[in-house]
């Protein structure tokens, strides 16, 4: 259970977002002073922090400086009055992941919130992964043996020693930030940095900046010039993961910066020569997205230099065993547990099992079934009751009243106000990602949720 600490001063706003978050399974406290808080910091090492910006005995700033020196990749999401915005996008670049802006109802908070510790998830993953490769740890021993692997691993053998830009292309949670970590430990450039980061995690208007970076007063509250990931990422490998996340806008920018290998500050006019490795990964076959004019073509054809393609795991389920043990032996050394095999009826649940999540969906439900063994065996009972129903099994959205008798035209409306509905709420109310879900185009959603009677702006 992820735990979540709130820092706000007034306690009827602790107390219902406390109980929002409850509903939602999060383990929740609450307190109402900056130095209280870095003691709990400290003392019960949250998940994620809830942090207003204004408190009575330290400045919010102050409070997340201070977190971030205890725990550099704790998740803090800043809390704004309206009209402090500008000091909630200085808390980002200070490291804040996101900030919510008062009043806001409770579904941007739970989308804020879930969004947040999934970037959290992921920033310890690629340092794990990072530990992992530093280790010399046997690839086969965390990818599997199949065929597939053998070819993607002979792949990443050819490509690696090049400066040619990557796509790495699969569903969610098949690896690509790992073989993005392995072309770049067999380059020449692996003495240099490894820059990752999540495009579909970067808020719209911080984008520019956070990629080509800023100069001191570039805009409200850019007291100091920074510099963006692709001068941090000089000389080594910059990682774009989700790359079709990025608008039109950006795509423009970074093909120009990745043909002319110079950028400029947001604000500035000196160019800034780079020498930057590109490896992009996405979840979509970015050739469609370009078809559906959703991803630049011209991009698309700068960045395809080297394709790779990651299945997913139920494509290549002889590499469970070894994954399952794989994983059990992390989840052995974490937990510290000594639990020595899978039951014959849980290997057979994890061969048959078909895998939404992939890769990382089998870690953390192994991981969950560790700390459930109370033996040497992890039995079927510790697997089966945490995983999801097959699609096929899924419950449809519920269309249908046995009340009514409804026309077709009305059965297929509704279904479309269910869609539309569900990807807006994936995406936080953003129109353009939730048009991208739905592979429609922008002006052909916002004629259908005009039609259908659905709101254009979040209330």
């Amino acid at each position: 259970m992820e735990k979540i600490l709130i820092i706000d001063d007034d306690r009827d706003f602790q107390f219902t977002i406390s109980h929002v978050l409850k509903e939602e399974k999060y383990e929740v406290s609450a307190t109402c002073y900056g130095k209280a808080a870095l003691k709990a910091v400290k003392r019960d090492s949250p998940h994620l922090i809830l942090l207003d910006i204004r408190l009575p005995d330290m400045n919010g700033m102050k409070v997340l400086e201070e977190i971030k020196k205890i725990d550099q990749n704790l998740g803090v999401v800043m809390i704004t009055g309206f009209g402090e915005v500008n000091g909630a996008v200085k808390a980002m670049k200070l490291g804040a992941l996101d900030y919510i802006t008062k009043p806001f109802d409770n579904r941007e908070l739970i989308f804020r919130v879930k969004k947040a510790l999934e970037i959290q998830y992921l920033s310890r993953e690629v340092e794990g992964l990072r530990k992992k490769l530093g280790e010399k740890i046997p690839v086969e021993e965390m990818m599997g043996e199949s065929p597939t692997i053998r070819r993607i691993l002979k792949q990443v053998e050819i490509v690696a020693p090049t400066d040619l830009t990557v796509i790495l292309q699969g569903e969610s949670g098949t690896g690509k930030e790992l073989i993005a970590q392995m072309i770049h430990q067999e380059s020449k450039r692996k003495n240099k940095p490894f820059i990752a980061i999540d495009c579909g995690a970067i808020p719209e208007a911080l984008a520019e900046s956070e990629l080509f970076g800023y100069e001191k007063g570039a805009f409200t509250g850019s007291d100091e010039k920074k510099e963006g990931r692709f001068e941090q990422a000089n000389e080594g490998a910059l990682f774009l993961d989700e790359i079709s996340n990025l608008s039109d806008a950006i795509q423009m920018k970074l093909l120009r910066v990745i043909q002319e290998r110079k950028l400029q500050h947001l604000g500035g006019k000196k160019d800034i020569k780079i020498d930057v490795r590109i490896i992009v990964a996405t979840n979509r076959d970015l050739c469609q997205e370009v078809r559906s004019g959703n991803f630049r073509n011209d991009l698309f054809q700068r960045l395809n230099e080297f394709h790779i393609l990651l299945p997913a795991l139920r494509q290549r389920k002889e590499d469970i065993p070894t994954l399952a043990r794989y994983f059990l032996k992390e989840a052995n050394h974490e937990l510290r547990k000594n639990i020595r095999r899978f039951s014959p009826e849980a290997m057979k649940f994890l061969l048959d099992y078909h895998w939404p999540g992939n890769v990382r969906e089998m870690k953390n439900l192994i991981r969950k079934a560790a700390l459930l063994a109370d033996s040497e065996e992890i039995a079927i009972s510790h697997l089966s009751s945490m995983t999801m129903k097959p699609q096929d099994e899924m419950d449809l959205p519920k269309i249908f009243n046995n009340n009514e008798e409804l026309s077709f035209e009305e059965i297929t409306r509704n279904f479309e106000k269910d869609l539309i509905r569900m990807a807006l709420e994936k995406t936080g109310y953003n129109k353009t990602r939730a048009a991208k879900i739905l592979k429609l185009h922008r002006k052909v959603l916002y004629r259908k949720m005009k039609s259908l009677g659905l709101p254009l702006h979040l209330n």
